[in-house]
């Protein structure tokens, strides 16, 4: 069991179904052409328990009625022909292969000895999860796409709520930064090409193995470990100067170093179907010297002194100086809160390193330009900006429209997604082993259908 609680913790919080069954499987669900087995309710029981030790008596008759609810939106989508790529598939496996490997620290060994199959082994097991759990969410986002509330129906819903069951906001801020990348210096990068250039000749003229130079040398750390192996892909997977070396590519041939935003690469063409390629690359990155930071820097606080200033608005100077490839660069420099897709944030979401920063700040203040590490382990510096702050409250329409409207929205899509579930119902053949008739609200699942005996 703690496998499996592993694996979902870094797989997905949404699929529970993995490997080594511990109870006799059988057919216990048909929702259309969908099966539920015993073993998905069996389960996803047992990782509930493991993770919060006690469970109320029915849980396995929610579990049911959820999976009921997934397979019934997975049926529609096969009869109105959604797909899933095989593609988005292996990518979603992959990236999710990944972060346990990430977590290993890059140890297949360690992988196949804690889960006792090798990678492929479990994205096969895991491929059919994964691919109906995408396609409940598409259907699902098909279904909702057009739901959407009134500036009146916010308000409606927000006077629904009891005085005394209002929420308690704590402070909040709005933050807006400017992104600067350093650059390498041109020795650096003369060494990085030199480097891969040597490697080149090793696989080229000195016929030594291209999977095992990828291994010692790439500093792609997701494909290095396997060989430089990036699978099979179609275009606009890759950034275009890639795409451009590895397509006029041969089978078997080893391309010309060339560069990218990445650093230097060299790729092979193992195979190609179509528009598809299976290839391979190794990647050497040209380092950056503290010179360099110190550059980047300089220039961020000559930015900061326009600012200050009045010289450039932060909007211009977003444009003009910012890094084009972070999020808040098309939006005028503010950051977005991926857990609410607003721009605020509360203290306790911020990084330290932005929270330390602002904690003194006031508002339409710059910070000193500062060092941070992106999820990709490269250095940045930004300065940031605090366009605006709130003091902790209670709830209301003025200062937390958004918030509100948010509520009202997800409240509707709940309303919305159950009435469109039950007229499914009413349509779709659905039959329920009869271990479940004790289940209080099977009934709206099985009304004019029957139990399976």
């Amino acid at each position: 069991m703690k496998k499996l609680i592993l694996f979902i913790a870094f797989i997905s919080t949404s699929i529970v179904i993995f490997g080594q069954r511990e109870v006799i499987d059988k057919v216990i669900a048909n929702v259309g052409s969908e099966i539920v087995l015993l073993s998905e309710v069996e389960e996803q029981h047992a990782l509930a328990l493991a993770q919060q030790g006690t469970l109320p008596e029915g849980t396995r008759c929610i579990i049911l009625e959820n999976l009921l609810g997934q397979k019934l939106l997975v049926n529609q989508a096969r009869l109105d022909s959604i797909e899933v790529t095989e593609i988005e598939v292996e990518a979603q496996l992959s990236a999710r292969i990944e972060q346990i490997l990430a977590y290993m620290n890059g140890d297949e060994s360690q992988f196949e000895a804690y889960y006792g199959q090798t990678i492929a082994e479990v994205k096969e097991a895991f491929r059919l999860d994964l691919e109906n759990q995408l396609l409940s969410e598409r259907m699902r986002g098909t279904i909702m796409s057009g739901v959407n509330v009134t500036p009146a129906e916010v308000k409606e819903f927000f006077s629904l709520i009891p005085q005394d069951s209002l929420p308690y906001f704590d402070s909040e801020v709005e933050i807006g930064e400017i992104v600067i990348k350093p650059e390498v210096n041109d020795a650096e990068k003369e060494k990085a090409r030199t480097e891969l250039e040597e490697i080149r000749k090793r696989i080229v003229e000195g016929g030594e193995d291209f999977a095992e130079l990828a291994q010692k040398n790439s500093d792609d750390f997701g494909s290095g470990r396997i060989g430089g192996d990036l699978g099979w892909t179609k275009r606009g997977k890759f950034v275009p100067e890639f795409e451009a070396e590895a397509y006029k590519l041969d089978p078997n041939e080893v391309s010309e170093v060339f560069a990218s935003e990445f650093g230097f690469h060299i790729v092979e063409l193992l195979e190609r179907r179509g528009n598809t390629i299976h290839t391979r690359h190794i990647l050497i990155k040209p380092e950056i010297t503290d010179e360099d930071l110190s550059l980047t820097k300089a220039k961020l606080d000559t930015v900061r002194y326009l600012l200050e200033t009045d010289s450039i608005t932060f909007s211009y100077a977003v444009k003009k100086y910012g890094n084009k490839d972070v999020q808040s660069f098309n939006n005028d420099g503010r950051l977005t809160n991926p857990q609410s897709g607003n721009t605020f944030f509360s203290i306790s979401e911020l990084d330290p390193d932005v929270y330390f920063t602002i904690d003194t700040m006031t508002v339409m203040e710059y910070s000193n330009p500062f060092p941070y590490k992106t999820p990709q382990g490269e250095t940045m510096f930004r300065i940031v900006q605090l366009q605006s702050r709130t003091m902790p409250h209670v709830a209301n329409l003025r200062t937390d429209y958004s918030k509100i409207q948010e509520a009202t929205i997800n409240a509707k899509k709940s309303n919305y997604i159950n009435e469109w579930l039950q007229e499914r119902v009413e349509s779709t053949y659905i039959l329920i082993d009869e271990m479940y008739n004790g289940c209080p609200d099977i009934s709206k699942w099985t009304k004019d259908k029957g139990i399976r005996p």
